[in-house]
C-alpha cells in the first residue's frame, strides 16, 4: 500500500471516504492554511473566519461521508469551492449581498509582497508604499471583485479554477477581474497613487 505522504490529495480523500482517518488529517495540515487565509482575506474578521473554516471542514467531512466527492477535479479546487458557498450564504444571512464594506482594520496587513522587494534600502520603502496603497485601494473593491484578484494572483489559480470555485461562468469570473482591475486603476489615478514596484 502506497505511503500516506506520498498520496496525492484526491487519493487521500479516496482513503478517507475508505475509513483512513489519518489520510484526511494529512489532507487538513496541507490545505488548512491556504483554506484560512482565502476566508480571511474575503471577510476580514479572524472570529467570523475561524468559524467559516471550520464549518468548511465540517461540510467536507459530511460530504466526502455521503459519497459526494469524486476525483475528476482538484481536491483543493473542491474544498475552496465549499468555502466559497459558506461564505456566500453567511453574507446571504447577513443581509450584505455578497458586499464587504471596508473597515479601518481590514489592511490585507498578511499579504506583504515581500518576496518581490529588492534588497535596496529605498526600493524596499518605496515597494513597501506601493503595496500598502494597492491593499488599500482592494479593500475598497466588492467582495466579488477582491475575490477574484485574491484567487488569480495571490492563489495562482486559473479562471477556469475560479470559475469552478465560485460557481460562475468563465465570462463573469473574467469580468469581475477586468472591472477590479478597472476599478483599482481608477481609484490609483483618483488618489495620485502609482502602482509600479521599483
Amino acid at each position: 500500500m502506497k505511503n500516506l505522504h506520498d498520496m496525492s490529495d484526491e487519493q487521500l480523500a479516496l482513503s478517507y471516504i475508505d475509513g483512513n482517518n489519518r489520510a484526511f488529517d494529512l489532507l487538513l495540515s496541507r490545505n488548512q492554511s491556504k483554506l484560512y487565509a482565502y476566508i480571511f482575506f474575503v471577510v476580514h474578521n479572524r472570529d467570523v473566519a475561524d468559524d467559516m473554516f471550520q464549518e468548511t471542514f465540517v461540510k467536507v467531512i459530511s460530504k466526502l461521508q455521503e459519497g459526494k466527492y469524486s476525483t475528476t477535479g482538484k481536491f483543493s479546487a473542491w474544498l475552496m469551492r465549499i468555502a466559497h458557498n459558506v461564505i456566500m450564504d453567511w453574507y446571504r444571512e447577513q443581509r450584505q449581498d455578497r458586499i464587504v464594506e471596508p473597515t479601518a482594520d481590514n489592511d490585507l496587513s498578511n499579504l506583504t509582497g515581500s518576496d518581490l522587494f529588492e534588497s535596496n534600502i529605498e526600493n524596499r520603502f518605496v515597494n513597501a508604499q506601493v503595496m500598502d496603497d494597492v491593499r488599500k485601494i482592494m479593500n475598497s473593491l466588492p467582495a466579488t471583485q477582491r475575490e477574484v484578484v485574491y484567487m488569480r494572483y495571490y492563489q495562482q489559480m486559473s479562471f477556469k479554477e475560479i470559475s469552478e470555485t465560485t460557481n460562475v461562468s468563465i465570462n463573469t469570473a473574467l469580468g469581475r477581474m477586468r472591472y477590479a482591475l478597472l476599478n483599482m486603476r481608477r481609484l490609483a489615478k483618483q488618489h495620485n497613487v502609482s502602482l509600479q514596484l521599483s
